[in-house]
């Protein structure tokens, strides 16, 4: 069978606890078993890896430009075997939502590149200008007599196709290799993103930000194929002093802590008001040191030679070595946009885009921002032992050597003490086989790629599925990252127990904070309870509370709870359970009686609730 990351996938769903019950006979002693389907979270990220046909398809290094009321996707299409890069062509997405993606197809191949080789569709941005669009892109040159060059193409549409000027806008040899951070020489000229502006004197600027280990930054001429000759000296020369003499500027950035350094992937950005004039600092994303992390930098002007360090934005990613970021403004929101390796066989070499939206403060810097697998229309949830505990994996923050990679083997367990997002998870399709309703597997929310697994010693740790598909889909680790879903052992109807696919008669069973799969497991240790955390949609209130296991007579905090929503201008706001206007019926709890119950949480007209246990006393 050919596996296939459908449309539908990206769709929004919701998860509901013992919908779909199918019977099925399964030996438990001498009992009988029942399937309890769960709906699974479709949507979230990544947004993209899909082909025409629905089958799966790598694109990284995403570049987005909105035009009208339709936002543009284009990637290079990673087409590696291995562990090289090998991207023949780029390809386009649209989406007028941001929650939905329509594949557009190819919009221009390495091959049509008169000087470029077959297999360098590397990092592009398209800009639109007097009704043309302009997709100004890297490759490498033919046989390498010039390393990596920066070009540019044209169309008379954001699909395509784009015909290729016929030359180099940018030669290796125009920008010297100087003060490395990483790399080689040969690697300076990729990443190109554009910027185009008319100052506050009515003087039209056309900028091109570029490079590796070192940024540049040139102005471009109206025909916005060719740099500007800013000097008047007939030739197109680096300002290597700064001096103001020569075409193509360094650019330094100053401040950046613990001897990181830029490395690669420059966006230029800039905020707008509500009208859509542009107003602040200009930013400057790019990333940071190796592997990389994704930062940002401001500056008054983009011709300064020396811009401010922001700050950090985003850690290295849980499943891919690089890292590559488009910011956009659409209908109201700051989107980020992102790659990672999160589909199964994904690397630094299969990459697939991302998107969250971006907040910033009132001082105009900008939030961390966690990688997630839900986005902006996925579920995350919590699943629960029957002590209250939710299972978690270990606090880490992912490497910056390389040496650790992949992740294959994370500890995990339950743990009452878990930060929450080291608790959350978001169900997916079974991998082992997607038909199947019954079958799920577990995602990380916050280690998105790496997924619950039973390791041989019937043991539980979480891992990315990371190891080569075979020829009917299936990678590898799918089997032991596949569970299947039952009616929960303890009787109690809220109750779901999962059985290993990769170990049938197995069963996921927590034991004194351990995770194992057993074969004839306690029946309380052997049911979870699963709850909705977060729903990804923007549009909506979601609660958050750190402490939600109590014991009887246990006081109810509630000083803990955090809420997500969005106010009337359509902004996403974090507010906390002791902010004026956040109504919170803590008479919903009996903590004298132990029972399962729900706080409703109220703020700006919308109710929230999030599951609270009390406990029997020990």
């Amino acid at each position: 069978m050919r596996r296939k990351l459908l449309a539908g996938v990206l769709a929004l769903s919701m998860i509901l606890e013992g919908s779909g019950i199918l019977s099925t006979v399964s030996a438990y002693g001498a009992e009988t078993v029942t399937e309890k389907v769960l709906q699974k979270s479709g949507g979230g990220n990544p947004v993209l890896g899909f082909d025409e046909s629905g089958d799966l398809l790598y694109g990284g290094d995403p570049a987005v430009l909105v035009d009208g009321n339709t936002a543009y996707f284009y990637v290079g299409h990673d087409a590696s075997s291995g562990d090289g890069y090998v991207m023949p062509d780029w390809r386009c997405y649209s989406t007028t939502d941001m929650k939905n993606f329509k594949y557009e197809g190819v919009i221009m191949n390495c091959s049509d590149i008169s000087w470029a080789d077959d297999t360098s569709s590397w990092a592009s941005q398209v800009v639109k200008y007097n009704g043309k669009y302009y997709l100004y892109y890297c490759a490498e040159y033919d046989g390498n007599a010039y390393g990596k060059c920066i070009g540019v193409a044209v169309s008379d549409s954001p699909t395509g196709p784009f015909v290729d000027k016929g030359e180099p806008l940018v030669y290796d040899s125009q920008t010297p290799f100087l003060n490395p951070g990483r790399g080689g020489a040969g690697w300076e000229d990729i990443d190109p993103t554009a910027w185009v502006e008319t100052d506050d004197e009515g003087v039209e600027h056309r900028y091109l930000v570029w490079g590796n280990t070192n940024a540049y930054v040139a102005e471009l001429n109206e025909d916005m194929i060719s740099l500007k000759d800013r000097d008047g000296d007939d030739e197109i020369t680096f300002d290597e002093d700064a001096t103001g003499k020569g075409d193509i500027q360094r650019i330094t950035i100053d401040g950046m802590p613990n001897n990181w350094y830029y490395a690669e992937a420059p966006w230029v950005y800039r905020r707008q008001d509500s009208d859509g004039n542009y107003y602040g600092k200009y930013y400057l994303f790019y990333a940071m040191y190796w592997r990389e992390q994704m930062a940002y930098a401001t500056c008054d002007s983009l011709w300064d030679d020396t811009y401010e360090y922001g700050g950090l934005i985003m850690e290295p990613g849980a499943t891919s070595n690089t890292n590559h970021m488009a910011v956009v403004d659409f209908k109201g929101k700051t989107y980020f946009i992102y790659h990672t390796g999160a589909l199964p066989w994904g690397s630094g070499f299969r990459r697939s885009v991302c998107v969250q939206e971006l907040q910033f403060n009132d001082d105009g810097s900008i939030q961390y921002l966690q990688e997630n697998a839900i986005g902006l229309t996925g579920t995350a949830s919590k699943i629960t032992d029957s002590e209250g505990a939710p299972i978690a994996h270990e606090a880490y923050h992912n490497s910056t050597s390389d040496s650790m990679y992949p992740y294959t083997d994370v500890k995990v367990g339950t743990d009452a003490d878990a930060e929450t997002d080291d608790s959350l998870w978001v169900l997916r399709e079974g991998k082992a086989d997607d038909a199947e309703e019954a079958y799920v597997s577990i995602e990380s929310y916050n280690k998105p790629g790496l997924y619950l697994q039973v390791e041989k010693d019937k043991t539980v740790t979480m891992g990315q599925d990371y190891q080569k598909a075979s020829s009917d889909g299936y990678t590898v680790d799918s089997k032991r990252m596949t569970f299947r879903t039952l009616e929960g052992f303890n009787g109690d109807d809220d109750t779901v127990t999962f059985e290993s696919v990769q170990y049938p008669g197995y069963y996921l069973t927590s034991t004194d904070g351990e995770l194992t799969v057993e074969q004839d497991p306690d029946k309380d240790a052997c049911s979870f309870n699963v709850s909705t955390e977060i729903k990804g949609d923007a549009s909506s209130m979601t609660v958050r509370k750190t402490d939600r296991t109590y014991e009887v007579g246990d006081t109810l905090k509630t000083d803990d709870i955090r809420i997500t929503a969005v106010d009337e201008d359509g902004v996403t706001n974090l507010v906390y359970g002791d902010y004026d206007g956040v109504d919170i019926d803590a008479s919903s709890v009996d903590t004298k009686t132990a029972g399962t119950y729900k706080l409703k949480v109220t703020y700006g007209g919308e109710t929230g609730t999030v599951e609270i246990r009390v406990l029997s006393k020990k």
